[in-house]
């Protein structure tokens, strides 16, 4: 019980600590290749948004450059499916 408690302080403490969060607006885009580009491609049709294991495959990336440039790539897909969806309700 006691164990409890102390992570229930842990986790209060670290919550005060203030983030800073990048608007995507302000990404630069990112350049991949033909070649990191159809792996990116194959390897999120086989394992989804993980791309720590898509990194891994792709020597000097890191998995959140590769998560921007999916977003970046895909933002109009995304936009349209939450208009799409709010037209309905």
């Amino acid at each position: 019980m006691e164990e409890r408690s102390q992570n229930k302080a842990k986790i209060s403490s670290n919550s005060t600590k203030t983030t800073s969060e990048v608007s995507s607006s302000e990404w630069d885009f990112i350049e991949m290749s033909e070649q990191e580009e159809d792996l990116i491609y194959r390897m999120y049709g086989l394992v989804g948004d993980r791309w720590n294991l898509i990194a891994g495959r792709i020597p000097g990336r890191k998995a959140e450059e590769i998560e921007r440039f999916w977003i970046m790539r895909h933002a109009h897909a995304f936009s349209a499916k939450t208009r799409s969806e709010r037209k309905a309700n």
